[in-house]
Parts: structure tokens; C-alpha cells; sequence
């Protein structure tokens, strides 16, 4: 019964050169995120010193970045380039698809870093055996394994929707809020399952992040040196300046989003393009080890 074949992405509307300088910003940023987080898998995936589990999950977050931006940023730069484009029925669920993954992997993600950063310092004699590599590999692949099959259960349920009437959709990327106000049919079961996911993808990650620190904040409180507490607080710095950035620009769009629909749209490209960005900017420049890594890596290459 869906009559609609295609969608209309209308992204940033504006003149010719307010599209062309977005187009040359995110096609900047696009080749920096790509370059910046494979150099972070390049050295987490070479350097004996960063084989730990902290930079293996933040290789992981490389990984979700790369596939997160690559999924958003062509399509928007064709978006910009023609003021606008058409993007067929199966090519938006992919999108989609893809979208719904690298995000709910990355809410998990972030929940098994912090419980990472509790075991290190609230634990810390009992670390080793706890986060053996075995176990790192087991939590991130059951964090895929959230992405790929809670991605799939929504986006399944969404597709079936009847589409019969207007298929223009005021926004950069085929999200699921904009799709279902298109839908002819009944989006209350939609709906349910959205609010469903959002408890589980967001809300239980948030309040385990939560308890997680909660408990470092006490364990660092009773180290007796300020060197100590200072060294330990150093540690969660980065991961927790990328958990405020995600989960701030997750409730604005999907939580608390506001009426205006640019706002909206500023909200989505916060952290679908320069999240990812500043990701590997933060673990880079904050962390002496990725530091000392980078520098060693280019002074083999200038000596060879």
C-alpha cells in the first residue's frame, strides 16, 4: 500500500554561498574525523604501551565514529551541493540502519568505559584480573551486538509503516522521528518501541554512568594526597567531557527536542559530524600515552 518510492531530503536550506561554505566545512571535517580516528586504531593497534583496555574501547569508539560519519556526511555534501536531493525508499532505511547502530553501540560503549574507569580506581589491585582482554572483547561485542539488533527491531517495524502521501522530510538524514509524521498508518506501536529504546539505550546507560562516577567521586575523595586524587581524576577527564557532549546533544534532539526544526537539525549535526570529530581530539591532546605514541610513530618514519 506505500505509494512512496523515494524521499526529499531538503537539509540546510540558504543561498549558494552559505551552502557552499557548509559544503567545504564538512568536507574538512569529514577528512579529519576519517584521518584522526584511523590514526587512533593505527596506533592502539601497533603500539605495545596502548594495549590496554581503555584504548581498545577507544579504538572501538574510532570505529563507530568512522562508521557514523561516513554514513551522514557524503550524502549531506550531495544534499548541499543540489540544494536538496532525492533518496530512494530502501537507501533512507539504510541510512537509517546504519545511523541507529553506530549510536546505541556508542551509548553502550560509553557505559562499559565508565564501568572501566570504576574497576581502575575504586578496585585497582583487582583490575587486571578483572578487565582481561577475553572479557574487553566479550563487552564490546555485546555492544555491537545491542546496535546491530535493536537497530534492526525498530527499523523493521518503521519500514512497514504505509507511506501514501507527502515524502519530504525537513532534515539532512533520514531519522526516525521525521519518517514516522510521513507515515498514513497507525505509529502508535512505532512509537511504544521508540520509547522503549530510549529507556534502554539511553536512560539505563545514563543512570549506570552515573552510579559508576558517583562511586569514583567517593574513591577519590579518600586518597590522602592531591596528587593522588588529581592523577585519578585525570583518567575520567576525557571520557567524561565525551559523555556530556553525546548524551547533551542526544536529549536536546530525541529527549527534549525543541519546536523549531533548524534548532533540530543544528542538535543532529552536532553529533553526527563534530562529535566524531572531537572525539579523537580529546583522547589525543588530553592523553600524554596517545601523545608519546604519535610522536614515536613519526620519528621512526623520519629516521627510516
Amino acid at each position: 500500500m506505500t505509494m512512496v518510492t523515494e524521499f526529499l531530503l531538503l537539509g540546510f536550506q540558504g543561498g549558494q554561498i552559505l551552502r557552499i561554505f557548509m559544503f567545504c566545512l564538512l568536507l574538512v571535517v569529514y577528512c579529519e574525523t576519517v584521518c584522526g580516528n584511523l590514526l587512533i586504531i593505527t596506533l592502539v593497534s601497533t603500539t605495545r604501551n596502548l594495549h590496554t583496555p581503555m584504548y581498545f574501547f577507544i579504538s572501538q569508539l574510532s570505529v563507530s565514529d568512522i562508521l557514523l560519519i561516513t554514513d551522514i556526511v557524503p550524502n549531506l555534501l550531495y544534499i548541499l551541493l543540489n540544494n536538496g536531493a532525492s533518496i530512494s525508499f530502501n537507501n533512507c532505511f539504510t541510512q537509517l540502519y546504519l545511523f541507529g547502530v553506530s549510536e546505541i553501540f556508542e551509548c553502550f560503549l560509553l557505559t562499559v568505559m565508565s564501568y572501566d574507569r570504576y574497576v581502575a580506581i575504586c578496585n585497582p589491585l583487582r583490575y587486571t584480573s578483572i578487565m582481561t582482554s577475553e572479557y574487553c572483547v566479550i563487552l564490546v561485542f555485546i555492544c555491537w551486538l545491542f546496535g546491530f539488533t535493536l537497530t534492526c527491531s525498530s527499523v523493521i517495524t518503521t519500514s512497514k509503516l504505509i507511506f501514501c502521501g507527502p515524502n519530504i522530510i525537513d532534515h539532512f538524514i533520514c531519522d526516525i522521528l521525521p519518517l514516522i509524521e510521513l507515515a498514513c498508518s497507525n505509529i502508535f506501536n512505532v512509537q511504544i518501541q521508540i520509547y522503549l529504546l530510549s529507556f534502554l539505550n539511553v536512560f539505563i546507560p545514563t543512570t549506570i554512568i552515573v552510579i559508576s562516577y558517583t562511586n569514583i567521586v567517593l574513591a577519590v575523595v579518600k586518597i590522602p594526597s592531591s596528587t593522588g586524587r588529581q592523577k585519578a581524576f585525570s583518567t575520567c577527564s576525557s571520557h567524561l567531557i565525551v559523555v556530556s557532549i553525546f548524551y547533551w546533544t542526544i536529549f536536546s534532539v530525541y529527549i527534549f527536542p525543541t519546536k523549531q526544526i533548524s534548532m533540530n537539525k543544528i542538535f543532529s549535526l552536532l553529533y553526527t559530524v563534530f562529535t566524531p570529530l572531537v572525539n579523537p581530539i580529546i583522547y589525543s591532546l588530553r592523553n600524554k600515552d596517545i601523545m608519546r605514541a604519535i610522536q614515536e610513530m613519526f620519528y621512526k618514519r623520519v629516521v627510516w
